[in-house]
């Protein structure tokens, strides 16, 4: 009877063999490590649900808005802007004779100057060349402003009606420092309140509990009347006359502006 003889197994078979098993287990490994690489990167970029909930609900329920409350006040202080214009060859001359007549002007006004009744204020000293129809400089020209003003009315209009060798180029009419604050802290008040109202009617109309105060910011404002007056229609201001005036209504307003997350 005939026995097969097994093949030898030579060294080379054997690394052979030896090198699938590794390369196996190499694979198999790296596949391992592989697939606990990508779930630790995963899990490095996903942030927690409530970190992402609690971003999108900042996002989400914040709102802005404002309310304001406003008040019609009887204007109490008149001003008054008077300018003399001069001109000429030499500038030191037109210089020195737009400075006779401010120094004239104020010395007639301070007659009447009293706290809070009447106050000046001289305004722009300015000087600059003239020009011909050429193009060219043939002489200077120069302005100067002065400016009364006061809670007296009669008193300011009669000063300003009484200073010669200046026009009148505007009239003003607005509220004092004084009375503006005596009702500012009560509009601030009022637009407080509002603004509380809105931010709970917001949150009800939107299905929520409440909200949480954000940031806010309180703003006041003053409307104020300012009438110019052409040159022709001041020519009468000039003799002692007073000047004809008629005081108007101003506006005093505050204004609450800023932010609520609402709440459950």
């Amino acid at each position: 009877m005939l026995r097969r003889t097994p093949p030898a197994i030579t060294p080379r078979c054997v690394n052979r063999r030896l090198g699938h098993r590794l390369a196996r287990h190499a694979t198999m490994a790296g596949g391992a490590c592989l697939l606990g690489a990508g779930l630790s990167f995963a899990h490095a970029q996903v942030p927690p649900a409530g970190a992402a909930l609690a971003a999108e609900g900042i996002r989400e329920h914040n709102v802005s808005f404002s309310a304001s409350a406003s008040l019609e006040l009887p204007q109490d202080t008149l001003t008054i802007t008077l300018q003399a214009t001069r001109e000429g060859n030499d500038a030191a001359q037109v210089q020195s004779s737009l400075k006779q007549v401010l120094e004239a002007a104020l010395a007639e006004a301070r007659k009447a100057v009293q706290a809070d009744a009447l106050e000046l204020r001289s305004g722009n000293f300015n000087l600059s060349p003239r020009y011909g129809n050429n193009g060219r400089a043939n002489g200077w020209v120069g302005s100067t402003d002065l400016q009364l003003s006061g809670r007296d009315i009669g008193r300011v209009a009669a000063t300003a009606g009484r200073i010669q060798g200046m026009v009148i180029t505007s009239t003003g009419y607005s509220l004092s420092r004084e009375l503006r604050e005596k009702h500012e802290q009560e509009l601030i008040g009022q637009a407080v309140q509002a603004w509380r109202r809105r931010a709970a009617e917001i949150a009800r109309q939107f299905g929520y509990a409440g909200y949480v105060l954000g940031e806010v910011q309180v703003h006041t404002s003053e409307g104020e009347t300012v009438r110019p007056m052409p040159m022709m229609r001041v020519a009468a201001a000039m003799d002692s006359a007073p000047l004809p005036t008629e005081a108007g209504k101003g506006s005093v307003s505050a204004t609450v502006q800023g932010s609520v997350r609402l709440t459950r």
